[in-house]
């Protein structure tokens, strides 16, 4: 296993190789000679089965398959010859180890390689720069060490294809200056790395290595660990010695210190860090991380393996669960909800990602309600709050004789709330407020996140969106007036929906012609629809949401009704007096499940199942800051699978977002994550017992998401539902289960936005289509230069990668569309969000919808948008049965630095049709 076993030696006849040179440490060329493989394979068998496993027959053909699988590997990179450094055959042996499912003998590999680079570094002779010093811990000085940063750089760049590593030195170097503080070395060559992201994809990844050099040594220090080790030695200890402090300074559950430590660090994977793009790594070393006295006390792999065991903490085999729900974490085909991973085996494990609640008509109800949110804002908790009970402005009071303000008053108290408590000091607070469209203050509501008006009625941080009964769109389409009421005047219309609802709000309508009820107000429907799309398209509020779609398909309308959705739009679950729904979110990484041009299902259905059981541990594990969570949560278990990087699994199949193609995609692999979970759930249920209002429910009367798409049918009109309702998979089975042993949970699936886990992981948000290829994303960890590496990976295939074309990105604000040697192929394949028509978003988003028993946070963009353009897009989501949906975006955001001249604005485009505007006429 020495690096001299791959050392060169005379060229062997190697068909494909026998010209090939290998590049050593020091520069020199050598001949390849394939047997020097065979030598180092078995060393690292042997290492792991001992001296008595040699010579035999398995040993040897594993070496020998290993082997081949190297050679083979190298000989299809260089196929006429060349040069292949021998970094890159010892990543090919690691490689090959791991394909052949040798995971212990790789592992024993990858310490032996760390080593190696640690000795080398520790026997290497100190090469002091002519002029630079340093200024040391103690206050010393002495001379800047390049020998230490020039191996820095060739880790960082080990196995990475186009980096200039001595430029990349030479250009740190200058940022430097005489006296500089030892440990802002490290920072200026990651900040020279970070600079060329642009230019080569591959520097996000060598900015990320040289910043996990820099968190090596910081947790080392923390930790009481010596800072000499490399990670592969310092994973093992690092565990048990971060559990202790984290017990110690009393971050974590004590009930940590009960697990086998040295087995689930050994379980631990040191390679896998490699994964981490700089963005991903970055935002956990600055959000995620747990840190005393602002130094990080945790390692990437320590962090998951937190995470995991916080989630196993009442399984039967807590071990053994950690280390699979650890290997599923860190192979990024699944990652849990921001909040789990905030807090998953903290002393205050809340997990959960969004709570909904109903607020009640009298002031108690009222700032209980923002009590609650400020409560659960506290950690980490996102809210979506249902305010149409209470009445409106001018609605009397019968307790004081006088009217009341109506809503607006106290959401601008939730609107202070939100930005006074935040998520722990992690993330700023978020609430959206929900008001169905029947609600006499809906006009005020329309305005509040206006720039212009009374600032006194304004509320310019927090959400808003429209509660839209289906009977609103009827009567736009029909030209005919809509009513507006006080919920005090009507009380029942906030529970009733589909053809209930049609009928009292006739009734209540009625009632208004004979003066019977005193407080209301009739406009046209048109106009109320268009001022929803007019004031949508100036402030981005409110989101437009459907009552009826929500309803009629919910699982759970046994038990009560869907009165909103939350914070992103996603989750649809019941909320009253009593109780504020709960969900646990987490997503599957799409793109890590594409394999050979195809979904690789085998690879899915092991990662959903572990992922709902994963889900499922979040609800008994959780900290409820209020009862009303903790009520509705037990009593339901719902959980909300989602799923991220559907954009970057279209690349890897070669399609365009808007293409009949990828709509079919959106809808085969939607099903094949609904048949998995919904079957995950019911085999929970088998093991642990169906949710406790399981009696009565859809799955009970056996109607799956796919089967109350015919409910929905039934309370419209004809012709104003028109999606798709086939299947592809055979779905008995899944029936029979579910009527065998009930659900686990009242629901399984919702697609969050998972803006900043898709971060982590290195894949595209949810199921958004790309923004820009190139564009500088900000965060609370600061702005991040991100170009697209599929698009770079297919731009050398064809040889047009350079900074020409770097330049030509920044220019058209990383559109691909006017640069003129650019392959139409490629055009389509990465026209970005505002290039696509938004009405694809809209039909991969209702195959999608056909199959999920909550909802989906879906954007929709416009780079022109116009009255017409709104209404139909509108009213086609509507069409199509979606419950949903989530921003309107438009033109106007954080570009990347233009080094040309910038293009000349798009003419502004009025926001709807009106006859005095000049871009109408």
């Amino acid at each position: 296993m020495s690096a001299s076993a791959l050392a060169a030696a005379p060229p062997s006849a190697a068909a494909d190789t026998h010209t090939l040179q290998v590049i050593k440490r020091n520069g020199t060329l050598v001949g390849f000679n394939a047997s020097k493989i065979s030598v180092a394979v078995t060393k690292a068998f042997l290492a792991v089965q001992g001296d008595q496993a040699a010579g035999s027959v398995a040993l040897n053909t594993a070496v020998r398959e290993v082997t081949e699988q190297v050679v083979q590997a190298i000989g299809r990179r260089l196929q006429a010859g060349g040069k292949v450094h021998i970094e890159d055959i010892q990543d090919q042996v690691e490689l090959a180890l791991m394909r052949a499912g040798e995971q212990k003998v790789a592992r024993a590999y990858v310490l032996y390689r760390e080593e190696q680079s640690r000795k080398r570094a520790v026997d290497a002779p100190m090469e002091a720069h002519p002029h630079l010093t340093v200024k040391k811990a103690d206050g010393s000085s002495a001379p800047l060490d390049l020998g230490l940063m020039k191996l820095q750089v060739e880790q960082a760049a080990t196995g990475l294809q186009g980096i200039d590593s001595a430029s990349l030195l030479e250009d740190a170097l200058r940022n430097l200056y005489d006296g500089i503080e030892e440990t802002e070395v490290l920072e200026a060559l990651i900040m020279t790395a970070r600079s060329r992201i642009e230019q080569e994809p591959d520097y996000s990844q060598v900015t990320a290595r040289l910043l996990l050099e820099q968190l090596r040594l910081e947790a080392a220090l923390a930790l009481g660990l010596p800072q000499n080790q490399s990670l592969a030695e310092l994973y093992p200890q690092a565990l048990a010695a971060f559990v202790d402090a984290g017990v110690g300074y009393e971050l974590l559950d004590e009930a940590m210190l009960g697990f086998d430590l040295p087995r689930l660090a050994e379980a631990l994977r040191p390679e896998r860090d490699l994964q981490f793009g700089f963005l991903g790594l970055q935002t956990l070393y600055d959000r995620y991380f747990l840190h005393w006295n602002e130094a990080r006390l945790e390692l990437p792999q320590v962090f998951f393996m937190r995470v995991a065991m916080g989630l196993s903490l009442r399984e039967d085999d807590p071990n053994a669960r950690a280390i699979e729900f650890y290997n599923l974490l860190s192979s990024f085909d699944y990652m849990a909800s921001t909040p789990t991973l905030f807090n998953s085996g903290t002393r205050h494990s809340q997990l959960s990602s969004c709570y909904l609640t109903t607020v009640q008509d009298d002031l108690e109800g009222i700032y209980g309600a923002i009590k609650d949110n400020a409560l659960l804002s506290k950690w980490a908790g996102g809210l979506g709050n249902d305010w149409t009970p209470v009445r409106a402005l001018g609605s009397h009071i019968k307790g004081t004789n006088g009217q009341s303000q109506g809503i607006v008053p106290f959401l601008k108290v939730v609107n202070d709330t939100a930005v006074a408590v935040n998520q722990g000091g992690k993330r700023k607070g978020a609430v959206c407020a929900y008001l169905e469209s029947w609600h006499m203050d809906i006009e005020e509501f329309l305005e509040l996140r206006k720039n212009t008006g009374d600032e006194r009625r304004r509320t310019h941080d927090m959400n808003t969106a429209n509660w839209v009964p289906d009977l609103l769109l009827e009567r736009v389409r029909d030209d005919r007036e809509w009513t507006l009421f006080s919920p005090s005047d009507a009380p029942d219309l906030h529970d009733l929906y589909g053809n209930a609802f049609r009928t009292r709000y006739e009734h209540y309508e009625a009632q208004a012609a004979a003066g019977k009820i005193k407080l209301f107000k009739q406009i046209p429907a048109k106009q109320l629809w268009r001022k929803m799309l007019t004031v949508l398209f100036e402030t981005g509020h409110p989101w437009i949401t459907f009552k009826d779609p929500c309803n009629l398909r919910s699982p759970q309308q046994h038990t009560g009704v869907v009165h909103s959705s939350n914070l992103c739009t996603e989750i649809t679950l019941n909320t009253s007096a009593e109780e504020i729904a709960v969900c646990n979110l987490g997503s599957v990484n799409l793109a890590a499940h594409i394999r050979d041009g195809k979904l690789d299902v085998e690879r899915l259905e092991r990662t959903v199942n572990t992922a709902v059981r994963m889900l499922d541990n979040v609800i008994d594990i959780n900290f409820y800051a209020v009862p009303q969570a903790r009520n509705a949560n037990l009593r339901h278990r719902p959980v909300g699978l989602g799923l991220m990087g559907f954009q970057d699994a279209l690349y890897q199949l070669g399609l365009p977002y808007a293409c009949a193609e990828a709509v079919e995609f959106a809808d085969t692999s939607m099903e094949q994550l609904s048949y998995f979970a919904i079957r995950a759930s019911a085999q929970l249920a088998a093991e642990r017992g169906a949710y406790a209002s399981y009696e009565g429910s859809l799955w009970q009367q056996c109607i799956l998401p796919i089967d109350s798409v015919g409910l929905l049918q039934e309370n419209r009109r004809p012709g104003e539902l028109v999606t798709d309702q086939q299947s592809h998979l055979d779905w008995a089975p899944v029936r029979e289960l579910v009527a065998r042993h009930g659900m686990r949970n009242s629901n399984v699936m919702a697609i969050a936005p998972t803006a900043t886990i898709s971060n982590i992981v290195g894949v595209s948000q949810s199921i958004e289509p790309a923004y820009q290829n190139l564009f500088v994303k900000s965060n609370l960890s600061g702005e991040f230069t991100v170009v697209n590496p599929s698009l770079v990976h297919d731009l050398k295939a064809v040889d047009l990668w350079d900074k020409v074309m770097v330049n030509d990105l920044k220019f058209y604000d990383g559109s691909v569309q006017q640069i003129e040697r650019m392959p139409e192929e490629l055009k389509a394949r990465y026209a970005t969000a505002f290039e696509i028509d938004a009405r694809w978003l809209v039909e991969a988003a209702a195959r999608r919808q056909k199959w999920l028993d909550q909802a989906q946070s879906l954007n929709l963009y416009m780079a022109e948008p116009s009255g017409k353009k709104l209404d139909a897009l509108y009213q086609l989501a509507w069409e199509r049965g979606l419950k949903t949906t989530y921003y309107l975006r438009s033109l106007g955001a954080t570009g990347a630095e233009k080094s040309a001249p910038v293009a000349a604005p798009q003419p502004q485009v009025c926001s709807i049709d009106n006859p005095d505007c000049e871009a109408c006429q």
